[in-house]
Formats: C-alpha cells, sequence, structure tokens
C-alpha cells in the first residue's frame, strides 16, 4: 500500500472556477469511443464508472470514481478507448475543457503541479495493482479489489463489518483481469469461509477478517 501524502498534494480546484453541473442517471454515457472526451471531470455527487477497451476488445475496469475525484485523465492525450457513465442515479459531474485547463494553467501555474501531484498518484497505484497481477493468484487479487472497494465505498456498521452497494461479478472480473465465472466461483467460497455476505442489494463485508486472511496468504502464497 502507497503511504498516505495527501497533504502534501495541491488541490486542483484552488485553482479551477466553478463550471457546469451535468446530472446522469444510473448506466448513461458521458463519454465513450463513439463520442470521446476532450474534457477533465470531477464527481460532485454519486459515482461514475470509467472501462476501457484493450487492443483484443476486452473491457477493463479503470476505476469507480467518487465525490471530490477527478477522472478523463485520458483526455491530455486524445485517447478515445475509454468509456465513462454513471454507476448509480443522481450522478453529478462538473467538467473543464483541455483547452480550459490550459488557459488556466497559464493564469495560475500550480494547476499544472496539482493536476500533475494527481497523475502520479494515480500512476503509482495503477503500478501497484499491476504489480499484484504478477504476484497474486486470482483469490488474493479478488480479496485486495474487496477491501479496496469498501473501505472507498462501504459503511461501517456497529458490529465491524461494511456494507457497500453490491458490485456485479462482471465488473469485479473486468477489475481483477479474469472472467465473471472465476469471480463467482471465489465470492462463494469467501461466502462459505464466513467473509462476506452479498445479495442484490449490497454486500456486507468482514473486512478484518479478510485482511488477515489475505495476510496469511501473502506471507505464505500458496504454490
Amino acid at each position: 500500500m502507497l503511504p498516505d501524502t495527501t497533504s502534501l498534494l495541491e488541490d486542483p480546484l484552488k485553482y479551477l472556477p466553478c463550471s457546469t453541473v451535468f446530472d446522469y442517471t444510473k448506466g448513461q454515457a458521458i463519454y465513450s469511443p463513439d463520442q470521446p472526451s476532450a474534457s477533465i471531470y470531477l464527481v460532485v455527487d454519486g459515482k461514475v464508472k470509467v472501462r476501457r477497451v484493450t487492443e483484443g476488445g476486452r473491457q477493463v475496469l479503470v476505476g469507480i470514481y467518487i465525490p471530490d475525484e477527478f477522472f478523463g485523465e485520458s483526455a491530455f492525450l486524445g485517447l478515445s478507448t475509454e468509456f465513462a457513465e454513471a454507476f448509480e442515479d443522481g450522478a453529478k459531474v462538473m467538467a473543464w475543457t483541455i483547452r480550459e485547463i490550459e488557459e488556466i494553467a497559464k493564469l495560475r501555474p500550480k494547476l499544472a503541479i496539482a493536476l500533475l501531484q494527481l497523475i502520479t498518484r494515480r500512476s503509482m497505484d495503477f503500478s501497484s495493482r499491476i504489480e499484484s497481477f504478477s504476484v497474486d493468484n486470482i483469490a488474493r487479487r479478488l480479496a485486495r479489489a474487496l477491501i479496496l472497494f469498501s473501505e472507498r465505498m462501504g459503511k461501517e456498521t456497529e458490529d465491524g463489518s461494511v456494507h457497500m452497494r453490491p458490485l456485479t461479478h462482471e465488473l469485479l472480473a473486468q477489475y481483477i483481469g479474469t472472467s465473471r465465472e472465476i469471480v463467482n466461483h471465489y465470492m462463494n467460497q469467501f461466502r462459505r469461509q464466513g467473509y462476506l455476505q452479498y445479495s442484490q442489494r449490497d454486500i456486507q463485508l468482514h473486512r478484518g477478517a479478510l485482511q488477515e486472511w489475505l495476510r496469511q496468504k501473502t506471507e505464505k502464497p500458496e504454490e
């Protein structure tokens, strides 16, 4: 896990003026390969899901972004391989075009530093994720994903478990690089072992127990 350097980072919002807020319903596209983005976005409310299409046509989940998080930085490179869509009803985002960002950065140079820090931090997060692909088996990758999503989107209850909205097995498969069927297998295994319960309404994760399982498996990985 990367050290927490949040207090050392510049906040892009200190240098960006308010912009128009756009509302989206669940599943509604914010941008796509057919309508590529030329903007940087900020989640104001709700959640946004970003996926990328590989050369082989496979979809990979880049991430799920929550309020006060930026997304769409691929617009700096003019990439047209990403989808961004509302993860739930009531998602609200604010947007600034790349041209607007460039003009603002001329007047407020620290905006460029803030965005560079954001992109660098995100790159380091992706590097850690790639490292997990090389050293972790699928069960450990799934456990890490569940723990991460619970930290970002979950709500801790009095009994110590964490509740979060349901994540489809297909979505989890796109995040950890496997098939829906394999995710289904390990989700059922985690449920039998008592690490989680899930339904169409939510996921209840016993995060501390799963973290301990992951620690033991990481220290003594299976052959």
